[in-house]
């Protein structure tokens, strides 16, 4: 099997093309880097068109080329549920009743939403959540990176540093966040953005090539249905029960992942809002994730695909999977670069390793530039240094980028331990979105809510994640970071499913606390002090497009219209 690629000089120029690009993007916005809310927010100015975009690619890193063609091998066509179900809905609830209050509000981040809506002890408790998250997140992308650049450029290192082993992995990994860093502190939010826009169009242009290539040859669809078992292709027919490669029934689909992880992600996560807030307008805001669902429901094509495409042609013979370094698991996470080995000619593959490289920067810097914001505004601003000059938080805000590398190159480690990030992920997400998600539910729509309910329901939910964590694990695992460690009660199926019901778990919990800790406590805030934060006491929204066909409404329709035509094809 082939293991590294042949690349020519036409490659390397493409991709060192690219990392001058980006680096000068950082250095063309420094000079407006002026002020705190330019470095943090992008001063609230962009246009719909670059905030929607810059959306789905924050969340077009590791996760969707990586995790998402890795999946497409493990699971098969049901993983298409992330993209579907599992997104579109929650984008649409987010567009139309979520971003007013965001965007209304005036708060800089959904932490200190919280805090306007409840109390500081909830923004703290999320502030604090969400930084643990985002460096994760970084960390994934920091590590899929250094995977890539071991197989592109291998190094024959085996250096001993104060009784520490460093190889190949070890010296791209501190590479890749030398570049993001540099960028990052130069540009801020306004450079990641643009960079993610950036980096949408090489994934297109990079990945499309990939698909045509693979599916001619393994005999387009029907030769790809025909080498797969038909319980990898189809999205919902073998959820009945949990005979399908997921190991997941629908219900765990629908309100596991469709419910539960897909609102807690897309309506909570400060990653993806704050490219909305960063628009020019509310229209521009609630336009945002209506923007970015259009093509959010036709990337499967690009990067589950390639996954399934990977598996048939294991099947047939012509393909071999490597292993998971020190185990007998198939290493799923490196489907894209041995599909890139087999099929790019030079010149293309420097566009598709260019486009693999674009995502995992635009991961990296995307959770970044969200924990810097998060930790300069609702922790250190709060907590630890309160009421000084604007220039010194925006020199915080610099100084916790360099900080939030340092700590994403830790958990890029752990990330290993992984044999599909998504998976990873999604456990992260299970965590710490789910109970999230049952504050703000319950938060904005009943105005009767208190902050003592909500932050107990908070903790209360990320506990309950952490017993059935405890509890379970999925097949074939061992006891350890996966689960089990308080003992076995329940096997599942895989470790997607385990995420799904973590997340259940989490969300019930969450919902049921805070449901009752609000019967038992009092109302502290008035209505005057919720007006703008809770449904019910917000003046509706004046739209300002100029024409109907503008308007968020009619764009969130036509979304739900491709949602429901592709979900009957794929069914």
């Amino acid at each position: 099997m082939q293991t590294t690629f042949s690349m020519g000089t036409i490659d390397w120029a493409i991709i060192l093309i690219y990392f001058v690009f980006v680096l000068g993007i950082g250095w063309a916005l420094k000079k407006y880097m002026k002020d705190s809310s330019a470095f943090l927010e992008a001063g609230r100015s962009l246009p719909a068109w670059v905030t929607g975009l810059a959306f789905i690619s924050a969340n077009l890193g590791a996760l969707e080329l990586i995790g998402m063609a890795a999946s497409g091998a493990k699971y098969g066509m049901i993983i298409i549920h992330h993209f579907l179900i599992g997104a579109i809905p929650a984008m649409i609830f987010l567009a139309i009743f979520m971003m007013p209050f965001y965007y209304g509000s005036k708060a800089r981040s959904v932490p200190e939403y919280l805090k306007l809506r409840f109390d500081e002890k909830t923004r703290g408790f999320n502030a604090f959540a969400f930084a643990i998250m985002t460096v994760f997140s970084s960390g994934i992308s920091m590590y899929a990176l250094a995977l890539l650049a071991q197989v592109v450029l291998p190094l024959q290192i085996d250096w001993n540093f104060l009784g520490f082993q460093i190889g190949e992995f070890d010296i791209y990994l501190l590479i890749s966040a030398l570049i993001v860093l540099v960028y990052m502190v130069l540009g801020g939010l306004t450079s990641a953005i643009y960079n993610e826009v950036l980096q949408f169009f090489l994934i297109v242009i990079g990945f499309a090539p990939l698909v045509f290539i693979g599916l001619k040859d393994i005999g387009g669809w029907e030769g790809l249905k025909a080498n797969l078992p038909s319980n990898m292709l189809h999205s919902w027919k073998f959820t009945g029960t949990t005979d399908n490669p997921m190991g997941v029934n629908w219900f765990g689909v629908f309100f596991g992942l469709g419910f539960v992880l897909s609102f807690g992600y897309w309506c909570t996560n400060f990653l993806v809002v704050q490219r909305a807030m960063a628009a020019g307008s509310m229209s521009a805001a609630r336009k945002t994730p209506l923007i970015g669902a259009l093509p959010k429901m036709f990337l499967p094509l690009l990067v589950v695909i390639p996954g399934m495409i990977a598996l048939a042609l294991t099947h047939v013979g012509t393909l071999e999977l490597p292993l998971k370094e020190g185990s007998m698991l198939t290493d799923y996470d490196k489907v894209i670069p041995v599909l890139l080995m087999k099929y790019m000619p030079m010149g293309v593959l420097g566009l598709g390793l260019t486009g693999l490289m674009a995502s995992f920067m635009s991961g990296m810097a995307g959770n970044v530039s969200a924990f810097n914001t998060v930790f300069t505004y609702d922790i250190y601003q709060s907590y630890i240094r309160p009421n000084k000059s604007d220039n010194h938080y925006l020199k915080v805000g610099k100084w916790t980028t360099v900080v939030g590398v340092l700590i994403s190159i830790i958990t890029a480690y752990v990330a290993r331990s992984f044999n599909n990030v998504m998976d990873f992920l999604q456990l992260i997400f299970a965590f710490i979105n789910a109970p999230l998600f049952a504050a703000f539910l319950l938060g904005m729509f009943w105005k009767r809510t208190t902050g003592h309910a909500a932050f107990w329901g908070l903790i209360g939910g990320t506990v309950a994640a952490a017993i059935h964590q405890g509890l379970t694990l999925p097949a074939g695992a061992t006891t350890g970071f996966k689960g089990g460690y308080f003992g076995l009660v329940h096997t599942y199926g895989s470790e997607m499913a385990q995420n799904y019901w973590t997340a259940v778990y989490a969300f019930s919990a969450a919902l049921l606390l805070t449901l009752v800790i609000t019967l038992l406590t009092k109302k502290l805030k008035t209505d005057d002090e919720l007006k703008g934060l809770v449904y019910s006491l917000t003046p509706r929204v004046q739209d300002d497009s100029k024409y109907w066909y503008q308007k968020p409404e009619v764009l969130a329709v036509l979304v739900a219209v491709i949602f429901i035509v592709i979900s009957i094809i794929v069914w």
